[in-house]
């Protein structure tokens, strides 16, 4: 592209049109960015761009708001973070709160605008936003490029086609480890422009009309958003501790902050990128050699993966009461049933200490996760989707692939052979918590 004289705040403040624009959705980052990365290279300047879904805000079918505050309250740090970070870069942050589609094409109108850079995602909102897009750039005006950057794997690299995807994770995962490698890491070349010296405004909780959150003392681990949040708990996780050593054998527990590697909310917002993690296990690995816990953490990035594609092949069907088998399941909704359940006052002791500390913090090991989906299903047999809503709501991981997948997965809707994944909770309780610590903790 040729050099342009003029920098990225001429284009946000008015002085020049005819701006190229940066969609941010779920990549919330300056590393391994592929298209920024172009962008900065070739110096065309760029406007930032994100916008709060109004929708997050609004009430569901089952009776709560679709998102509460605390994994706003995450993202709304993240976005700081990011806007700090692309300000030191000269480039501004527009922030905006409605319909997302429909707030990028009018700021695409009034500030004639002529390329529109974004990703895709799965999960039926979001691609009903870019289609929103597409069908927009198709009549002209302005030029929509998108690319798929949120997975390990990117989807031309599987060795079948999406709509030939497995329909278990076994054989996707043998196929994928015999035939597919993930990309190297985008090395990142950052312009020269001057620093903003006024960027936009990123709300606060009480401006989006959510209450502050009590501050909550029994919370081992205090999630720091933004990028440099996330690479410092990479950083501590495999590093200075080592704990991704014994990651396999630890990985089940429920107290404190290194049993696991914590690292699911920042690669929810893409504030942390998977190739990155998985480029700093392999280095790991030569350096201190491989074993079955860090293998185990490449398994787990692949499975995050494959809820990736199964989200983008099943589309709309994910979400259905069937799942993407079409499988008759619970359909019962009892709201005096379901709350207790979600505030944690059901009388099962391990259920409900999960519950109160998802409901105080908005995090839950990936064992009581199961147990609480299973308890909800399977003994409670009430409607799955109500559960998977919940955490959506709760979640500073919250991930729509993730969650969704793995709730198809525990009704038995999903991904798995076995229909029956109900869950024994007095011998998980009895495994996982054998002393009562967690339970005790959570529940006093």
């Amino acid at each position: 592209m040729k050099r342009q004289k003029t920098s990225p705040a001429d284009f946000c403040f008015g002085k020049v049109k005819n701006a190229v624009v940066y969609w941010f959705r779920k990549d919330l980052r300056l590393h391994d960015q592929v298209v920024l990365n172009d962008l900065f290279a070739s110096n065309t300047p760029f406007v930032a761009l994100y916008c709060l879904d109004e929708t997050l805000f609004q009430h569901n079918q089952w009776g709560f708001q679709n998102s509460s505050a605390i994994p706003i309250q995450f993202l709304l740090d993240t976005l700081k973070a990011l806007e700090k970070q692309l300000a030191a870069l000269g480039v501004p942050l527009v922030f905006q709160v409605g319909k997302p589609a429909h707030k990028i094409l009018a700021y695409v109108s009034q500030n004639q605008v002529r390329e529109v850079y974004t990703e895709i995602l799965p999960g039926t909102n979001e691609e009903a936003q870019l289609a929103h897009l597409q069908t927009a750039a198709a009549r002209g005006g302005f030029l929509l490029h998108t690319h798929q950057k949120n997975t390990l794997l990117a989807i031309k690299d599987l060795p079948f086609d999406l709509s030939a995807l497995p329909a278990v994770f076994t054989v996707f995962r043998k196929k994928v480890e015999l035939h597919a490698m993930p990309s190297s890491v985008v090395q990142m070349t950052f312009p020269q422009w001057p620093a903003l010296s006024r960027t936009t405004t990123i709300p606060n909780l009480t401006e989006l009309g959510y209450p502050i959150p009590a501050a909550e003392k029994r919370q081992p681990y205090v999630f720091e958003a933004g990028e440099k949040g996330g690479l410092a708990r990479l950083n501590k996780y495999f590093w200075q501790n080592h704990h991704i050593k014994t990651y396999k054998e630890t990985r089940n527990g429920l107290v404190g902050d290194t049993y696991s590697s914590r690292l699911s909310p920042w690669l929810a917002l893409g504030a942390v990128s998977p190739r990155l993690i998985y480029a700093e296990l392999k280095r790991y690995e030569t350096e201190n050699g491989a074993n079955e816990s860090t293998y185990w953490l490449y398994f787990e990035l692949l499975w995050r993966d494959y809820f990736q594609f199964v989200a983008l092949q099943a589309g709309a069907q994910l979400f259905q009461p069937g799942g993407i088998r079409e499988q008759t399941a619970h359909s019962s909704f009892k709201p005096a049933v379901f709350d207790r359940w979600r505030f944690g006052k059901t009388g099962q002791p391990f259920v409900d200490a999960n519950m109160r500390e998802l409901l105080q913090t908005g995090w839950m090991s990936n064992r009581g996760r199961q147990n609480v989906a299973s308890y909800l299903i399977h003994d409670l047999k009430q409607d799955w989707r109500a559960g998977a809503a919940w955490f959506e709501a709760q979640l500073i991981d919250y991930d729509v692939a993730s969650n969704y997948g793995n709730w198809n997965y525990l009704a038995g809707v999903g991904n798995d052979p076995h229909e029956n994944r109900r869950f024994n909770l007095e011998k998980q309780a009895a495994q996982y918590d054998a002393d009562g610590a967690y339970r005790r903790l959570w529940l006093s």
